[in-house]
């Protein structure tokens, strides 16, 4: 009974391999060729690597009302379930002297050595917390509706936008640049991130790959037989760099935008392409 079933297993293990040696082969022939047609020099489309930008949020959202209702309930059982801690021990070995004092059973020279009490450290505390002032969630930037600076909507995801030059026309789209050979499309991107400030901008790549992909017409008087439109690839980026970068770029040429807002400078099928990948956590 076993014979049967194990030549059974095999004849299907190699009918599979098979069938996999195949497929592979087919499949990574047309991966190959699909990945050489838009690097041809005969293709009439401009290869363009685009910079998605994007400064992270800098400080937490606001609670929303069930939020706080939850944190407030989960610091209820937290209290109620955790141990003294080292100051809550000592200031109940405060009180039981204070109370043994009381009843003329405290010997003095035993404590000669605790001079500051549980009490003045918590007046220093108090002190020092009331000296404390939290940075403002809306900045000087969000009053004025200044969208070149970073320091705005602190609280959200910015994304770079910049005014190029097309035809006669000026357009908002994520920075970008043409692909140049021996380089690959990462490469475009990283090199775009290069010209935007004359400063270092550090920036980290998520991937090797591009997240989007869009491809427009250039105006008729912009083509050619050999130049007929472009097709851009999309790479994101987080900034690492802390700072102002409005003086980097000519007044006008630049904003920082959240994902609500790009509908203000993008084109329709621009926009489409690009909230396809990015997300606003």
């Amino acid at each position: 009974m076993a014979a049967p079933v194990r030549r059974t297993l095999l004849e299907a293990a190699k009918g599979w391999r098979r069938f996999e040696g195949h497929w592979a082969g087919s499949l990574g022939s047309r991966s190959l060729a699909l990945a050489a047609a838009p690097l041809s020099s005969g293709s009439p489309w401009r290869l363009v690597g685009a910079l998605c930008l994007q400064r992270p949020p800098l400080v937490s959202k606001p609670l929303t009302p069930l939020q706080e209702e939850m944190a407030a309930l989960l610091q209820q059982i937290e209290v109620e379930r955790s141990m003294y801690s080292d100051h809550e021990l000592r200031a109940l070995d405060e009180a039981q002297r204070l109370a043994k004092r009381k009843a003329d059973l405290y010997d003095e020279e035993a404590d000669e050595q605790n001079v500051l009490l549980v009490q003045d450290l918590e007046d220093v505390w108090e002190q020092k917390f009331l000296q404390f002032k939290p940075g403002a969630r809306i900045t000087e930037a969000d009053e004025k509706n200044d969208r070149t600076s970073l320091h705005r909507k602190l609280d959200r995801n910015l994304v770079l936008l910049v005014k190029e030059k097309l035809g006669d026309k000026d357009v908002w789209l994520l920075p970008q640049a043409e692909w140049q050979p021996g380089e690959t499309l990462r490469g475009t991107a990283e090199r775009t991130l290069a010209t935007l400030s004359e400063k270092k901008v550090e920036a980290k790549f998520l991937g090797n790959a591009p997240c989007g992909h869009y491809k427009f017409k250039f105006p008729q008087a912009m083509r050619t037989e050999s130049s007929l439109g472009a097709r851009v690839f999309f790479f994101k980026a987080l900034l690492l760099t802390r700072g102002d970068f409005s003086q980097a770029w000519k007044k006008g040429q630049h904003v920082w935008v959240c994902k609500e807002e790009l509908g203000d400078y993008l084109k329709p099928k621009y926009l489409a392409q690009v909230r396809r990948f990015l997300l606003d956590l």
